[in-house]
C-alpha cells in the first residue's frame, strides 16, 4: 500500500509500528497513525507552528518514540509533545528550547526506562547544545548535559576565553541506549562557528564526539572526541550503532561508527577506548589516526578566503542516515559518498542570538553525480571493505539488514531496493517514482512482515511473501 502526505516537503521520517498501528511523522511537526497492514489512517495530529522561527537545514521531523499509550515527538519550534496513541490527543507539552535563538528539534526522542531523551538542532545560530531527559509521566526536565561545558567542568578550557558561549555542538539526532550498562551514547555536532577556528582555539569538547551518560542522572562517564576543533562542518551525529561482537580475540560491547569525516571507528562502548579507525570514504584531509584515534592533520586542508579543496565533501563520507548492523553477516553497511568541497572561510562576528554563525561555507566543484557513491559492507574486526555495491546518482538513503540476510536501501532518482547481504548481489528492486531520503524499516502483523520506506511524499509498504 502506499499513503500520501499531506505536505510538500521531502519526507525524512521511519515509521515506527506498535501492536498493528504505523506513527508517521509529517515534516515539520505533524504526527498519522495509520493501519499498518492496509495504510488506513486512524487520527491526524497537526501541531501550529509560529511564522518566525529560526532554523537550518530543512523543516525535518525523523520520527517519534512510543511508551505504552504514549507516543513522544518534537518540534520545529523547540517542543517535546507527548500524545495520546489511540487518539492523538495532547497529553502534555514542554518547551525544550526557545526558538529564537535558532534552538529547534528535528529527531525522534529516544525512551529510556521512566525518561524521554532528546537533544537539540541549530549548531549553525550560536546556541549552545545539550542533551535532555524528561519524566514521561509529567514531561518535566530531570536532568540536563551540556555538549559546551561551562567553567565548573575542565573541558571548558578545550574552548579560547568565552567561545563555549556560543560553541554549537548541537545533538539533532537520536542516540542508543545500553540498559546493561544504563549509558545512552549521544553523537554531537560542528562547533561554531563552523569555518573560523580562531575565533574558538582547542580541541572544542564536546563538539563532534560522542559522549555516554548515566542515564539515571546524566553524568558524563565517558566521551571520545572524532575530529577535534573541527573547521569542516563535520557533525559526530551520526547513529551510535551497538554491537556485540568478538574483538581481537574476545568477546566486547562495541560501538561502531562511520563518521561524517570519512573515518570508521570501532570503540569500546564500557570505556570508550579506542580500538580501530580506517578510512571507509574518500579522505584527503589527515595522515591516518593516532593511537588513541587522533586524526594526524596534514597542513593546508584549513579553509581560506580563496578557497581549499578537501575530501571528504561538507555533507561527509556519510551523514545522519542510518548505516546497519547484521550479527549475522557481523558486518556493517553504510551509504558511503566519496565527494569533495572547496572550503572558504569568510570571518563574521556573533552580535546577536539567532543570527547565522558559519563563517564560512563550501562549494562543490562537480556535480554530485560525478562522484562515487555505494553501499559498502565493513567489517567491524579489521575495518575492511568486504564489498560495495554502486548506487547512482548520489543516494542519501538509510539502510536496513535484516535476518533473511537483505540489506534494503534506496536512490536519489526513486528506486527502493534489497541487496544480498553476503555478497553485495543486488536481489531485487522496484521504482518507487521519489527520492529515497530517510531509513526503511521492518515490521510484522497478523503473521505477515513487511517492509516500509518514505519516498518522496509518500509512505511506500511492501509485503514480503509467505508466514513469519
Amino acid at each position: 500500500w502506499v499513503s500520501q502526505l499531506q505536505t510538500l516537503d521531502q519526507a525524512e521520517t521511519t515509521p515506527l509500528v506498535v501492536d498493528g498501528v504505523m506513527y508517521v511523522t509529517e515534516s515539520p511537526s505533524n504526527v498519522i497513525a495509520l493501519d499498518a497492514q492496509t495504510g488506513g489512517p486512524y487520527w491526524r495530529y497537526d501541531h501550529e507552528l509560529p511564522d518566525d522561527m529560526i532554523f537550518c537545514c530543512g523543516r525535518n521531523n525523523r520520527g517519534v518514540a512510543v511508551f505504552g499509550d504514549q507516543l513522544f515527538m518534537s518540534t520545529l519550534d523547540g517542543q517535546l509533545v507527548a500524545l495520546d496513541a489511540k487518539t492523538g490527543s495532547v497529553m502534555w507539552q514542554s518547551t525544550v528550547s526557545d526558538n529564537q535563538p535558532g534552538y529547534s528539534k528535528t529527531a525522534a526522542p529516544l525512551v529510556v526506562g521512566n525518561k524521554i531523551v532528546t537533544g537539540v538542532a541549530g549548531g549553525e545560530y550560536g546556541i549552545r547544545g545539550f542533551v535532555d531527559a524528561y519524566d514521561i509521566e509529567t514531561g518535566n526536565r530531570d536532568w540536563r548535559f551540556y555538549t559546551t561545558p561551562g567553567p565548573d567542568d575542565p573541558a571548558n578550557q578545550t574552548w579560547e576565553g568565552e567561545s563555549w558561549r556560543t560553541g554549537g555542538s548541537a545533538t539533532w539526532m537520536t542516540g542508543s541506549y545500553d540498559p546493561e550498562l544504563n549509558l545512552v551514547y549521544w553523537g554531537t555536532g560542528n562547533p561554531g562557528p563552523d569555518y573560523d577556528g580562531e575565533v574558538r582555539r582547542g580541541d572544542n569538547l564536546y563538539s563532534d564526539s560522542v559522549v555516554a551518560l548515566d542515564v539515571d542522572s546524566g553524568a558524563l562517564k565517558w566521551h571520545f572526541q572524532f575530529t577535534p576543533h573541527d573547521i569542516h562542518d563535520w557533525d559526530s551525529t551520526q547513529i551510535p550503532v551497538l554491537a556485540d561482537a568478538e574483538f581481537d580475540g574476545r568477546q566486547r560491547k562495541l560501538m561502531l561508527w562511520p563518521n561524517r569525516n570519512a573515518f570508521f571507528y570501532v570503540l569500546d562502548r564500557e570505556t570508550g577506548e579506542f580500538l580501530l579507525g580506517k578510512p571507509y570514504a574518500k579522505q584527503t584531509w589527515a595522515d591516518g589516526l593516532d593511537e588513541n584515534g587522533r586524526p594526524i592533520v596534514r597542513p593546508n586542508t584549513a579553509p581560506t578566503e580563496e578557497g581549499t579543496l578537501v575530501s571528504p565533501s561538507i555533507t561527509g563520507g556519510s551523514n545522519w542516515w542510518s548505516p546497519s548492523y547484521s550479527p549475522r553477516t557481523e558486518l556493517i553497511y553504510v551509504m558511503a559518498y566519496d565527494g569533495e568541497t572547496k572550503y572558504f572561510l569568510r570571518p563574521v562576528e556573533y552580535t546577536v542570538p539567532g543570527q547565522s554563525f558559519r563563517a564560512g561555507g563550501g562549494e562543490t566543484p562537480l556535480a554530485d553525480e560525478e562522484y562515487f557513491t555505494a553501499v559498502r559492507a565493513i567489517s567491524p574486526q579489521t575495518g575492511d571493505l568486504k564489498w560495495e555495491f554502486p548506487v547512482q546518482p548520489r543516494s542519501t538513503s538509510g539502510l536496513l539488514s535484516t535476518a533473511g540476510d537483505l540489506v534494503f536501501g534506496g536512490t536519489r532518482d526513486g528506486f527502493f531496493f534489497a541487496l544480498d547481504a553476503v555478497t553485495g548481489e543486488e536481489l531485487w528492486k522496484i521504482y518507487v517514482g521519489g527520492r529515497v531520503h530517510a531509513g526503511p524499516m521492518s515490521y510484522a502483523v497478523a503473521g505477515k512482515q513487511y517492509v516500509t520506506v518514505a519516498a518522496g511524499n509518500a509512505i511506500f509498504t511492501f509485503g514480503l511473501g509467505g508466514d513469519l
